[in-house]
């Protein structure tokens, strides 16, 4: 490779490829990278609302389907996608072709729906970058199983695709161009001064993701974590815009205690009373609901030293509490446990940062300033880099405005 060359991954997500001339700025993007000479490998996710369209066919066609035929089906909207593109670059004198998950092919296990990367076979792209400077247009959000038939990769799977690509590539750079401009401080929706962060550590971006941030899916992150894949996240609208750079942690100089503040809604807290101070009576619990795939989120049990009881008391989605009590219900046989409550009206909010580890006192003052707005904390949970709190729904905006001014995350008011 010549000297300044750089081999990249681009991914563009749903509403930057969600009609043709929104692809066509997308090849704009494309070209000019190519020209200052770089390899590029381009993932593309389906057209914007695409995806569920298809999902909603395939569970109109029949409930109990069959998870093969249905990755067929939605695993087709990525198909299209990536067609136009390659179409639109070679028009333009871009030596360009798409590449389907089993044309490379990439391998994921046998989780129909939700599969996840074995490995990438990158000796095709890599002769076509050899050869001619191929632009190579890859779908996300599919794979080829060991059976032989088309996955797919979940929620957000393109932004893993192209993460494990940039892996597999060994690329200088991940980018993922979005509808925003980078990651900020927390949803400038809710908070008009939130700031836009130049770089944000691996660590403190699978926390955000994971606690409710929805700018980065949380498996890409943690693979590109793992494999030490530098991202930036950057818009397809201004593409020349710095963006936010996603580093390994000692890239971080300045370690500010929080550097963002996460929120969730749509949270349900299930409070059992008068549960048996006995071992095994937890187990039985959770495993019942982790065989029913609820997802159990913040836990807090409290032992009542008169009568030899617990009070236990968990969350999770507001979607999944119908089921979550049913399940908890049929252990009553069991388990003889007394009343249950049920809350579905709850937010978790979080303060995120690394500078938390040499920073102490940074949870008592989370707490000192919902405090001083009158809102009551019902469940806390803490990380060496996090502290969430779940609080009643209503509170929410109120909570995340406070916290982020509290923990000088503002945009400074230019005078």
């Amino acid at each position: 490779k010549k000297v300044g060359m750089a081999r990249l991954v681009l991914k563009f997500g749903g509403t930057s490829v969600a009609d043709l001339a929104r692809i066509r700025t997308v090849a704009e993007i494309v070209t000019q990278v190519w020209q200052e000479g770089h390899e590029l490998a381009v993932v593309l996710s389906a057209m914007a609302g695409e995806t569920n369209r298809l999902v909603t066919l395939a569970r109109d066609a029949a409930p109990l389907y069959d998870v093969r035929e249905y990755d067929t089906i939605v695993s087709t909207g990525e198909q299209v996608t990536v067609g136009l593109l390659a179409i639109i670059l070679q028009s333009q004198g871009v030596p360009a072709r798409s590449w389907l998950g089993w044309q490379l092919p990439l391998r994921t296990n046998l989780a129909h729906g939700n599969a996840s990367i074995v490995e990438i076979d990158r000796e095709s792209i890599e002769a076509r970058f050899a050869s001619e400077r191929q632009v190579a247009v890859v779908a996300g959000f599919q794979g080829l199983a060991s059976d032989g038939r088309i996955t797919t990769l979940g929620r957000g799977g393109s932004d893993t695709s192209a993460v494990a690509l940039a892996a597999a590539l060994r690329a200088e750079r991940c980018d993922i161009y979005t509808d925003v401009d980078g990651i900020y401080t927390t949803d400038p929706r809710i908070v008009p001064r939130a700031r836009k962060l130049d770089a944000i550590s691996h660590e403190e971006m699978l926390e955000l993701a994971s606690l409710g941030a929805k700018v980065l899916q949380t498996r890409s992150v943690s693979l590109a974590m793992r494999y030490g894949v530098p991202l930036r996240v950057v818009s397809t609208f201004d593409p020349q815009g710095p963006g936010t750079r996603v580093v390994p942690e000692e890239e971080i100089v300045e370690e500010a205690p929080v550097s963002g503040v996460a929120f969730a809604r749509n949270e349900a807290k299930i409070t059992l009373n008068a549960v048996p101070d006995r071992p095994g009576v937890a187990a039985a619990i959770f495993e019942r609901l982790s065989k029913a795939a609820i997802n159990i989120d913040m836990i807090v049990q409290t032992v009542s030293k008169a009568d030899a009881t617990t009070e236990m008391a968990f969350t999770c989605a507001r979607s999944d509490l119908a089921r979550a009590l049913a399940e908890v219900e049929s252990l009553r046989a069991s388990v003889a446990f007394g009343q249950i409550d049920s809350d579905d009206h709850l937010a978790k909010v979080s303060i995120v940062g690394i500078g938390m580890r040499s920073n102490s006192g940074v949870a008592s003052r989370m707490f000192g300033v919902l405090a001083d707005k009158g809102i009551n904390i019902q469940v806390i949970t803490t990380s060496e880099i996090k502290v969430s709190v779940l609080i009643a729904e209503e509170y929410l905006e109120l909570a995340v405005r406070a916290l982020h001014s509290a923990f000088d995350l503002d945009e400074p008011v230019e005078l």
